[in-house]
């Protein structure tokens, strides 16, 4: 899989701020030029968040983060980059100009990004010597969290350069879709547009505040649209007679005069300030990064949610998300590594997931056997149970498991497990993992598990390859050594 091994962002605000996060917890070295005698204060808090965010999102084992390096020249910054993301402020004659001395001290077979909101790319490579490497990459913020890019080409951009870009993207866990035609704001700005411009009509005309419109969206259709898009969900609607159904039952509608989509409001002083007001209302107190760290906490939830949907295969951009983990695994959960035989096995490192707690704030139970499961996982990859293991047709089957919740999992904390192998043969695995917290090292938790390789074609157990049990081995040996741990062998009910 292609991937990018150095990136330059241009602009380090909001947009240009996510792209350097999304770059560097992926292990991307990024250069960034940025005049703003903020920009290296900016850049860390958005840095922070994004850490804070995936320290949630995923228990894959991310990359060393890549370097972040502050330019203090635009030709400086782009000249070791293979892929350039110019996000400066949306003005034509500054993102032309912007360009153009990136496209002049960039590398030749460098990708060259734009993040513009609706600027078309032919506008923007007109004074480009490689007009063919330009191209639109319009993210949706936080960067670092939603993965859509809408890529774009100008007249002149090449399908090679398209090709490139699309496929860099995935190994950073980002969707590209190819806008097949360029046209002022792209797909997903226009559908927003029509959005904004008809709530803007409905506060104006008191029909409701910026509260109720707002909980209007997400305690709805805001919910279907997250999972499900547009198109599927009035499929749905449409009933088992499917779309066809659906535009003919309300199609019609769209001749009612429902909305003021072609009339601009006049966003005049009384009216920003009255939306000004009510919007401060609404936020309570809470600051720009409260709203941001509330914000991602939500989505980390929905897409943890989505990555448990359709069967376990995962949906929409939880499915990326599985597909993202899956990358991450086999670059870095199966690399060599001198094991200390000698002790319990650390496998598992992370945080209580806003999507992990109940009613009480403390870790709910089936996520404690999610995790004791990530563990046994873990420890399957170690000594080469991996996808491809998998795929031939072999796998080891959890077969009984008893947990002892001893103490409390809160959102946020940070834990981690380890793994003792208690015994072992050529059919059979037994453990026992151990959650700690990771600053006190107190036990939160126990799992002792039995484990059946199987056949999954001939659905029997049978003996692991050789390949496996010579891995094996060595653990189960140096395990024999560890006393016994506390619990081992309880059953429910079984006095202290």
């Amino acid at each position: 899989m292609t991937k990018i091994n150095n990136a330059a962002c241009i602009g380090g605000g909001v947009i240009g701020g996510g792209w350097i996060a999304r770059f560097l917890l992926a292990g991307i070295d990024v250069d960034v030029y940025d005049p703003h005698p903020e920009a290296t204060r900016i850049v860390g808090e958005v840095l922070a968040n994004a850490e804070k965010a995936y320290a949630m999102l995923t228990g894959a084992p991310l990359p060393p983060r890549g370097k972040l390096t502050f330019r203090d020249t635009l030709e400086a910054a782009v000249a070791g980059a293979d892929w350039i993301q110019e996000s400066v402020p949306e003005r034509l004659d500054l993102k032309r100009n912007v360009l153009t001395q990136i496209d002049a001290a960039a590398k030749p077979d460098a990708l060259i990004g734009s993040s513009t909101s609706g600027l078309l790319p032919t506008d923007l490579q007109r004074d480009m010597r490689h007009p063919e490497r330009l191209f639109v990459a319009h993210p949706y913020n936080p960067v670092y969290l939603l993965p859509l890019v809408e890529i774009v080409g100008g007249e002149k951009t090449s399908p090679a350069t398209i090709k490139a870009a699309m496929e860099r993207l995935p190994p950073i866990g980002m969707k590209g879709v190819h806008i097949a035609k360029e046209i002022e704001a792209f797909v997903g700005d226009r559908l927003l547009e029509a959005l904004w411009r008809e709530a803007l009509w409905l506060i104006k005309d008191d029909i409701c505040t910026v509260e109720t419109l707002d909980d209007v969206i997400r305690y709805s259709f805001g919910l279907r649209w997250a999972q499900m898009g547009l198109f599927q969900t009035y499929r749905i609607a449409g009933g088992e007679a499917g779309m066809r159904h659906f535009l003919a039952q309300f199609g019609p509608a769209l001749q009612w005069n429902w909305t003021k989509l072609m009339d601009v409001v006049d966003l005049d002083d009384a009216l920003v300030e009255k939306i000004g007001q009510q919007s401060d209302d609404q936020a309570d107190g809470l600051s720009i990064r409260e709203l941001e760290r509330i914000r991602d906490e939500n989505l980390v939830g929905i897409l943890q949610s989505l990555k448990g949907g359709h069967g376990g295969k995962g949906w929409g951009a939880g499915k990326l998300l599985k597909d993202f983990e899956q990358q991450l695994w086999a670059a870095g959960g199966e690399k060599k590594q001198t094991l200390e035989v000698t002790k319990p096995l650390r496998l598992i490192d992370t945080k209580v997931s806003p999507a992990w707690v109940d009613y009480n704030g403390h870790m709910t139970e089936h996520r404690y056997l999610q995790v004791f499961g990530d563990t046994s996982d873990a420890l399957l990859r170690l000594i080469g149970v991996d996808l491809d293991y998998v795929a031939r047709g072999h796998s080891y089957y959890t077969v009984e498991t008893h947990i002892r919740h001893l103490g409390e999992a809160k959102l946020g904390q940070a834990i981690h497990s380890s793994a003792q192998i208690l015994a072992s043969d050529e059919k059979r695995l037994h453990v026992f993992h151990t959650l700690h917290d990771s600053e006190s090292g107190d036990v939160i938790a126990t799992a002792e598990q039995m484990l059946l390789h199987v056949d999954a074609k001939a659905g029997k157990a049978v003996a692991a390859l050789e390949e496996i049990l010579v891995r094996l081995r060595p653990i189960v040996a140096g395990h024999a050594a560890l006393p016994m741990p506390e619990g081992a062998g309880r059953h429910v009910g079984q006095k202290r």
